[in-house]
């Protein structure tokens, strides 16, 4: 997927997200923090490619990536992805410098990446270092990015549609319900370990 479309895919995965209530901090965040956090880290996993947007400007930091993971290798994989859903659920204090409605976008940001490469003939290693790629290939690049444009800027349609707070959706949902799932079970593992 091109920059512009992973831009517009944050910017609809932030609404929807927003309008969806996946979180309660999401419920309450401000548009103001949460859009443009979604933003900053959309392009984030591909600084494994040096000739990525964010790669060719930062080519100390994406070169010996690239070298060591490849481009879609542990930046698009699950351990990022928990890492970033761990992320997603800390309890930030309130005078903390960076607001919790600005962590969880940025994280969103990320994952969005993540789930629009997903979109691409190539998809992505969830299961790093494994090679498999997981893909719904809706989206084929050597036919422009027209397709890819249209399709996210549908996305951000249907996301300023959503009706806000759907009932799966919201403090109780099942949304939720997983995150706490994962962000307990992280916590056993890592507790289990610490106590060996």
């Amino acid at each position: 997927m091109t920059a512009e479309g992973h831009i517009i895919f944050a910017i609809a995965s932030a609404i929807f997200a927003k309008r969806a209530e996946l979180t309660p901090v999401m419920a309450s965040a401000d548009w103001w923090h949460l859009v443009p956090a979604a933003l900053l880290t959309c392009l984030l996993p591909d600084i494994d490619h040096p000739k990525s947007v964010l790669g060719q400007r930062l080519k100390w930091i994406s070169q010996p990536i690239a070298r060591a993971f490849g481009h879609r290798g542990f930046t698009h994989s699950l351990l990022a992805v928990a890492v970033s859903l761990w992320l997603f659920q800390i309890n930030v204090p309130a005078d903390w410098f960076l607001p919790a409605d600005v962590l969880q976008g940025m994280t969103l940001g990320y994952l969005s990446h993540i789930v629009a490469d997903m979109l691409t003939p190539a998809g992505v290693p969830l299961l790093w270092p494994c090679r498999w790629r997981f893909r719904l290939p809706l989206l084929n690049s050597q036919k422009g990015n027209q397709l890819e444009r249209a399709l996210c800027l549908a996305l951000v349609g249907y996301a300023l549609w959503f009706p806000a707070g759907m009932p799966s959706f919201g403090a109780n949902g099942w949304p939720e319900q997983l995150f706490n799932t994962l962000q307990n079970g992280v916590g056993r593992l890592v507790n289990g370990q610490n106590g060996q």
